[in-house]
């Protein structure tokens, strides 16, 4: 069903305007919430939960969730919802959207923001379109979640007696409106503390426990075990990756040239379609951490230690192709003209909470391109087959 094109666009643009980077979406919360209002939602079916307040990072504002009642002869059937999120990455603060033809780029050198502010657009354009042209569609929640970026943490933390008992969901993130996505992988997050002795590196280095060492002979032993990077182990395959390393109170790890570090923090992660071997590949980290502490002792004998963690974070899932979700996602896709392609994400959606919380989740692309780099952008064409495909989705019998 064809949409307004242009308002769509508008909305697009009016949302990247906005920043609100994971953890700071208040703003755009703010202004998704007059965005719908400007649409027709009445503003009591629109409110924000108390997901920040369980979230144990620093977030400003809750999850926001819209309530669309059922219209003419579908509303009495089935709830169904929408979701997307509404923050980006933090690489996306200062962006100047610019249309340019039939895409929307960047005039500044950082990422666009498409990720997820186009989901946001698809979420208030399927709004304004059931309103305007009065469409008969079943009861609809719509859900904008906050801190997809850091930790699927607005997903993760939602109330699901919040969102009226959907039967299925339909989520708007990175890739193509013919993209069916019924799969993704699940992720460990895993932190080490690498405590080691401080010792003037100048007059007395052997006295020292190098933390800085510790680290490096626990990589190396990683990189040659080839659980670095692309993971494959006979038919299991997965990744990981080493991330931000850091010292005490977010400092720099070591304080000076002249001093054995003492201390060293590292947060990786592992990832994989197979439960178990992503818990295999964390295990390979922690046992290489561990024997790299033993190994590097001062001039007295002592030796380093570690303080391993590590937290699931979200779980894969795979969902069958004869599910009802994934039947009504591939006629719609159709219905607008487009081939549906059935495949898996290589990394971790808001659909993986919520197939958690036992709300079959398909996700579909909006026009994202390049996402999280500073060459990101926005196809206009496939964002606006992803609008079409929300109001197909809504109101297909």
């Amino acid at each position: 069903m064809p949409v307004d094109t242009q308002a769509a666009a508008s909305r697009l643009m009016r949302f990247l305007a906005v920043e609100g980077v994971t953890g700071q979406e208040a703003a755009i919360g703010r202004e998704l919430i007059a965005a719908l209002q400007d649409c027709g939602v009445p503003a009591g079916a629109i409110r924000l939960d108390d997901a920040n307040t369980r979230i144990p990072v620093p977030t400003q504002t809750g999850n926001l969730i819209v309530d669309l009642p059922g219209r003419g002869a579908m509303h009495n059937q089935p709830r169904i919802m929408f979701m997307t999120h509404m923050d980006t990455v933090p690489l996306c603060a200062g962006a100047k959207p610019k249309l340019a033809g039939r895409k929307i780029v960047n005039e500044a050198k950082t990422a666009l923001g498409g990720d997820n502010r186009a989901g946001c657009g698809v979420l208030v354009t399927l709004a304004a379109e059931l309103a305007n042209k009065q469409l008969d569609h079943p009861p609809i929640t719509l859900l904008f979640c906050v801190r997809e970026e850091s930790g699927l943490y607005g997903a993760r933390h939602v109330k699901t007696e919040d969102l009226g008992t959907p039967v299925m969901t339909f989520n708007y993130d990175g890739g193509a409106a013919s993209d069916v996505t019924i799969g993704a992988v699940g992720a460990d997050r895993w932190q080490v503390e690498i405590f080691g002795r401080a010792s003037h590196a100048g007059v007395a280095p052997e006295r020292g426990i190098s933390s800085t060492m510790i680290l490096a002979l626990a990589l190396t032993e990683v990189k040659a075990g080839g659980w670095f990077g692309k993971v494959v182990k006979g038919k299991r395959q997965g990744t990981s990756n080493v991330g931000p390393v850091t010292g005490g109170e977010g400092r720099p790890a070591g304080d000076a040239t002249n001093v054995v570090t003492d201390y060293v923090h590292v947060r990786g992660e592992s990832r994989s379609h197979d439960a178990k071997f992503f818990k295999e590949i964390t295990k390979a980290y922690k046992a290489a951490f561990e024997n790299a502490a033993k190994r590097v002792k001062n001039s007295h004998g002592r030796a380093g230690r570690v303080k391993f963690k590590a937290e699931t974070d979200y779980y894969p899932f795979r969902m069958k192709e004869s599910l009802l979700v994934v039947r009504r996602a591939v006629a719609a896709v159709t219905g607008i003209g487009a081939t549906p392609t059935i495949r898996a994400a290589n990394g971790g959606l808001d659909a993986n909470w919520m197939v958690r919380h036992g709300v079959p989740t398909v996700t579909f692309g909006a026009g994202q391109n390049e996402v999280h780099t500073i060459d990101e952008w926005i196809n206009l064409d496939e964002y606006d087959r992803a609008c079409a495909l929300a109001v197909q989705l809504a109101t297909m019998r």
